[in-house]
């Protein structure tokens, strides 16, 4: 019978493992037996293996190794030999040989070698996978022993989708995925186990590199592009461009473009939806019909809307005056123009034909100061009719003037009253007005209330003065006096006085008379007859009545 016995290992041996194979009948029926070492040897690939052939026959001289592999004698004696096997890459059955009184005497044993996968490859992803499609994976294995014990998975981010055993070579695993919108930016791996723990070693796992999926989802509906149908050469105008129901919306590009030129757009996304907005400016050699076109790709698709827009030339009304300021009695020419196509009018005289001027003169007065002209312009781009207007106003130079209807000559105020000089002046330039008094100079206000009284009676000269002129105006201020008590009263004085004098007169005479015994008194006289007085009367004493 084979029993396994220890045997010494030599330097550089990896396994030591000793097998019995063959007995051979000695002396005396003592059987005798070859050994191998190791037995059924499990290794990694391409390392190397010490065998040892032995046997106790003494009269064993030589032991031989038959092998396929490489080998090299690394020493031997009497019943023994050692052999080192190199560079071992596949399985393989080794056989030790010798002779034993004259048999042949042999020992066998299997060498298995295990290797980890030499490449181990998720196909490449698609760069977008639509949602709701089917997304097939794809692993590729190559090498690894032993395939018994290889097992290939596919996984996503850490989730096992399939595992199957590695077969033929290379080996290829296959698995299908239904993609999602929670699959964008998942990772996905294949992985290979190779489980050689039966044998007393570990599982051996090689995992390949990662493949990250990009998923997207576009809508059936096409952009929504807001644009000007007209665009004037030098002018800027607004262009937007929206497109809802987009994933993901933060990586898709949009393009804006008039025409051949792009625009700088800026886009800002909300959710599922995508804004864009740009400014275009169109050039003068895009004049004529041209297209605002929107562009949003993603995932390698592209949704596009156009819209028909027209780059014209509008240029004017350019409207002018010959003299802008003009002195009274001057001609004055005044102009329209505009760009070609375009249908001027002035001052609702429209031009002989599109893209000719329009003119009128005048000879200016001072009617025409401030006056306005107006010019419209009209162009027809596709079908429509653009308007333009535009005004100038002519300034006529004349001199001063006071209007006679709105400052009387001649006044006629009551004395310490309130009153207001209504007088107005015009002219261009516009003239200072002032009212002086002759003789004194004297200035009254003009236009603002004050307090009248007798002092300001009076001829007034008043005179307007500008850089074209003077005007002046006679203005007469008759400034009524009240009447006055003083003089009834002082008549009423005198006449108090003059009877007062009187009668003191009359008493004088009266003393004078009564001392020399007569009266006399005139006819004319209306005062009463007076009687002669007695002198005892004159003395106090009471007078005789008469009988």
């Amino acid at each position: 019978m084979a029993t396994i016995v220890p045997s010494v290992s030599w330097p550089g041996a990896c396994w030591t493992l000793l097998v019995c194979c063959l007995l051979t009948p000695g002396a005396q029926g003592q059987e005798f037996l070859l050994r191998v070492e190791p037995q059924n040897p499990v290794f990694p690939a391409g390392g190397s293996l010490l065998v040892n052939c032995s046997t106790d026959c003494p009269s064993s001289k030589k032991i031989i190794l038959e092998t396929s592999l490489s080998k090299e004698l690394v020493d031997n004696g009497t019943g023994w030999a050692a052999f080192q096997l190199s560079n071992v890459t596949g399985n393989s059955r080794i056989l030790c040989s010798g002779y034993c009184n004259g048999s042949q005497i042999t020992a066998f044993s299997d060498i298995t070698v295990y290797s980890l996968p030499e490449r181990v490859e998720l196909a490449p992803l698609p760069p977008w996978q639509p949602v709701g499609q089917n997304l097939i994976l794809r692993c590729q294995v190559e090498g690894g022993s032993p395939r018994t014990s290889l097992t290939v998975v596919l996984l996503r981010r850490e989730e096992e989708l399939t595992r199957q055993p590695a077969v033929g070579e290379p080996a290829e695993v296959n698995t299908t995925v239904l993609t999602s919108r929670e699959d964008h930016g998942a990772h996905f791996s294949c992985r290979t186990e190779l489980d050689m723990k039966p044998q007393g070693l570990e599982l051996f796992r090689n995992t390949s590199a990662h493949r990250q999926l990009r998923t997207f989802a576009l809508p059936v509906t096409p952009p929504r592009l807001v644009a000007p149908r007209f665009l004037e050469v030098e002018k800027s105008w607004p262009v937007n461009c929206t497109l809802d129901g987009l994933f993901p919306a933060s990586e898709a590009q949009v393009y804006l473009a008039l025409g051949d030129q792009m625009l700088n757009a800026t886009v800002m996304n909300h959710g599922d939806m995508l804004t864009a907005t740009a400014t275009a400016t169109a050039r003068a050699d895009q004049e004529g019909a041209r297209e605002i076109v929107c562009n949003v790709i993603l995932g390698g698709e592209r949704l596009e809307t156009r819209e028909n827009l027209t780059v014209f030339s509008f240029l004017g009304p350019i409207l002018n005056l010959s003299e802008p300021s003009a002195p009274e009695g001057s001609t004055v020419t005044v102009s329209c123009m505009a760009g070609a196509r375009v249908q001027v009018t002035l001052d609702g005289v429209p031009a002989a034909a599109p893209g000719q001027p329009a003119q009128l003169q005048l000879n200016a007065t001072e009617s025409d100061d401030g006056r306005n002209f107006f010019c419209s312009a009209t162009l027809e781009v596709d079908g429509e009719f653009l308007c333009r207007n535009s005004s100038v106003q002519l300034r006529v130079l004349y001199g001063p003037k006071i209007d006679r209807a709105t400052c009387p000559q001649h006044l006629k105020w009551k004395d310490k009253t309130r009153h207001v000089l209504q007088c107005q002046a015009r002219g261009n330039p516009y003239p200072q007005l002032r009212c002086l008094k002759e003789g004194s100079n004297r200035e009254v206000p003009v236009g603002i209330p004050f307090f009248v009284n007798v002092t300001h009676n009076g001829t007034y000269q008043c005179q307007a003065s500008s850089s074209r002129g003077k005007y002046t105006l006679v203005v007469v201020m008759d400034i009524e006096a009240p009447k006055s008590h003083f003089v009834p009263v002082f008549l009423a004085v005198l006449v108090t006085l003059g009877v007062v004098t009187v009668v003191v007169a009359l008493m004088y005479v009266f003393k004078e008379h009564k001392r020399s015994g007569r009266y006399h008194v005139r006819q004319e006289s209306t005062s009463l007859p007076l009687t002669s007085m007695q002198p005892t009367e004159a003395m106090g004493e009471e007078p005789s009545r008469a009988e």
